[in-house]
């Protein structure tokens, strides 16, 4: 993609908020004509920038999903052991985010579970046994905050 302005990122965090929006509406809030948004928007799809669309669901709603946030320590921050335990998480749907960090945790890494056992079974089953992991230390959420922010 040749440039990521300002207008690109608006047209972003616009789409952030509501992925449906039309492309009418979304030309109009960041003032291009339609056929010069969209086209912005294809170029950021095809670059990368926008991987895809998803549903924000109420879980009050729909199944209750407990958010748990995990910091995992590794026993070495070498490059192979970086890799080893970045190429393990990335076989598990269940790791819905994975960030490398700085301070105390090496990783963060966040899932979803239904019950107290279902993470139990995670923590077991996977996250125990990945390699290089020295510590992990897990909050289960208690609700979502910014759940329901728009605009």
């Amino acid at each position: 993609m040749p440039t990521y302005d300002r207008t690109d990122r608006e047209i972003v965090r616009l789409l952030r908020l509501d992925g449906r929006m039309t492309n009418a509406r979304l030309a109009e809030e960041v003032g291009l004509s339609p056929s010069a948004c969209l086209r912005r928007v294809k170029l950021m799809e095809e670059a990368g920038i926008i991987r895809g669309y998803t549903a924000i669901v109420d879980s009050s709603k729909a199944e209750a999903m407990i958010a748990v946030i995990i910091n995992i320590t590794l026993e070495r921050q070498t490059e192979e052991y970086l890799d080893r335990f970045e190429a393990a998480v990335r076989k598990y749907p269940e790791i819905r985010e994975c960030f490398l960090m700085t301070g105390g945790a090496d990783y963060l890494l966040r899932v979803e579970v239904a019950t107290a056992g279902d993470f139990e079974r995670i923590h077991k089953e996977i996250l125990s046994a990945m390699p290089g992991v020295l510590r992990i230390h897990s909050s289960f959420s208690i609700r979502n905050v910014l759940a329901s922010r728009r605009r």
